[in-house]
């Protein structure tokens, strides 16, 4: 006999989860409970916001389902950010939400929500436990479901009586063995299609990907002539460096990059969904109708023809029709100067632009790029600032780049602290503005608690910039409610007990990172930046 508590967190030790994420409620006593001798570490947050994204960016970087625990009302509520996160990036995640007695049920009893209701839109199963004894079923479902097909995030709300009342419950069986299809002639058939393109590029994104992954994809690209762009915010899933790589379908795309769409015969499509920020609001593509040999491989056969319709269709996670793809042999003719072309547009688009001011972001973020380790992790969250990072950093390996496709603001310091827990060892840089930091910086004190130490850079221009910057496009020198008085971010810092820096000239940023660094801790350098640099490709005038 144990308490559901204890039932649920040992299916947690079963299914093998290390870490969970947690602001704690008295709706889940139990829970805490039955982690207390659990070899599960639980990462107090300070906001459910926070903790879901935490739990997000831990199910990105690791594949396995990302958990957290939050408490029933304002708690689940808060929490729902994360999940919007999860469901559009096609993260793995498990939240746990609890809940009301069953006997107060639809009295509007204290913090009482419908979460089917809630959840429904933004989660890929939502469920309420009402037998204590079949806690393993449903949290062994919720796994299943929160990594099958297209991932993404599982609610599942506990009644504090469920949670609190014993049972005799059979724990989970091990995770059953996978077996993986043969897609050998899958790839033969795609590689045939792409031989009679003249003009071929291959879209890579979504969830799955790997190491092995994007090695795989460089010898299948380079074995077939292709040019290769990355979706929006996976552009570590390929070496930037390689030959073949021709950047990728970003908010501020590349003109190069999307005239190359545009004119391409060809589009083989690997895990992405091809969405509205890869097609610059669908224009790219048109969904009514194209002239492209649309290819499209995806692990939920529910994606495949739900936009596009396809010449070709597979359902397959990209990874496994990548290493199907590599081992065929080459065909087609020579695209060297197609190839060429979309590299060299690549490259052009690095040199930097120079944007006012005497600490610029190019100049930061291309230090960044160049002195980094190959390994360290880059995240952010939502803003003009991160176009800085997205269009002058090289990302060299898979794993290094945890960022929102959903475009969630406040993302990029929880991603930050997930990754500094789950990798010590390596370095982790958030960049921030000033708007998107303000959103979580209260788990300053997270980090400090549980030993995450992340670089925190955040460019201070005394704005919500990306709506500033539509607002002068729309309603031209008429500025409404973007304007924002801040703190001064580096004594914050210290406050919370961590290492602080401003910068203010682009000359003392060497030093000031180099000193962050060495303090072993959570660190924040502030950079004073010029309000008139709006974008990478527009200033205030």
């Amino acid at each position: 006999m144990r308490h559901g508590g204890k039932i649920l967190v040992d299916q947690l030790v079963r299914l093998g989860v290390e870490r969970v994420f947690s602001v704690p409620g008295e709706s889940f006593l139990a829970v805490l409970d039955g982690l207390h001798d659990a070899e599960i570490a639980n990462v107090v947050c300070r906001q459910e916001g926070g903790a879901a994204m935490m739990a997000e960016a831990h199910g990105k970087l690791t594949g396995r389902p990302g958990v957290a625990f939050v408490t029933r009302g304002p708690g689940a509520t808060n929490a729902s950010a994360g999940v919007h996160v999860a469901r559009q990036d096609s993260t793995p995640m498990v939240l746990f939400v609890g809940q009301i007695a069953r006997a107060d049920r639809d009295r509007e009893a204290f913090q009482e929500v419908d979460y089917r209701a809630m959840f429904g839109p933004l989660a890929k199963w939502v469920a309420e436990i009402d037998d204590t004894a079949r806690i393993p079923e449903y949290v062994g479902r919720a796994f299943e479901v929160a990594m099958s097909g297209r991932p993404g995030p599982v609610v599942l709300a506990l009644p504090e009586d469920v949670l609190s009342s014993s049972a005799e419950a059979r724990d989970l069986s091990p995770a059953p063995e996978r077996l993986a299809p043969d897609l050998s002639a899958a790839a033969a058939r795609i590689v045939e299609r792409l031989s009679r393109a003249e003009r071929p590029l291959v879209v890579v994104g979504g969830p799955h990907w790997s190491a092995e992954a994007a090695a795989d994809l460089a010898r299948f690209a380079q074995a077939q002539g292709l040019p290769v762009a990355a979706g929006f915010r996976r552009q570590d899933y390929m070496d930037n460096r390689h030959p073949h790589y021709a950047g990728d379908l970003n908010v501020g795309i590349n003109p190069a990059l999307a005239e190359r769409v545009r004119a391409s015969d060809a589009l083989l499509v690997l895990g992405s969904r091809l969405g509205d920020i890869e097609t610059q609001g669908f224009s790219l593509i048109d969904p009514a109708g194209h002239d492209k040999a649309l290819i499209h491989v995806h692990a939920d056969a529910d994606e495949i023809g739900r936009i596009w319709r396809p010449e070709i269709a597979v359902t397959a996670r990209a990874p496994e029709m990548v290493a199907a793809l590599a081992a065929q042999e080459p065909a087609g003719p020579d695209r060297s100067d197609w190839v060429g072309a979309a590299r060299l547009g690549y490259e052009s688009w690095l040199t930097p632009r120079e944007t006012p001011g005497v600490v610029r972001l190019e100049s930061v973020v291309g230090w960044l790029s160049e002195n980094l380790p190959e390994d360290a992790i880059l995240t952010n969250g939502a803003g003009n600032y991160a176009g800085w990072l997205h269009r002058y950093f090289r990302f060299k390996r898979p794993g290094t780049q945890l960022a929102p496709t959903s475009g969630s603001m406040g993302y990029g310091f929880p991603a930050a602290i997930a990754a500094s827990l789950a990798h010590p060892d390596r370095a982790v840089v958030c960049l921030a503005g000033d708007g998107c930091f303000q959103m979580t910086l209260n788990e300053m004190s997270t980090a400090i608690q549980h030993g995450a130490a992340p670089i925190v850079i955040v460019g201070n221009n005394g704005r919500y910039g990306t709506i500033r910057m539509h607002q002068e496009r729309h309603y031209p020198g008429r500025v409404s409610g973007t304007d924002l008085a801040n703190p001064d971010f580096a004594a914050l810092a210290r406050a919370y007990g961590g290492h602080g820096e401003t910068v203010e000239r682009d000359e003392d940023f060497v030093q000031a990172f180099e000193r962050a660094r060495a303090s072993g801790r959570l660190a924040v350098i502030e950079l004073r930046l010029d309000p008139a640099a709006l974008s990478t490709g527009r200033d205030l005038e």
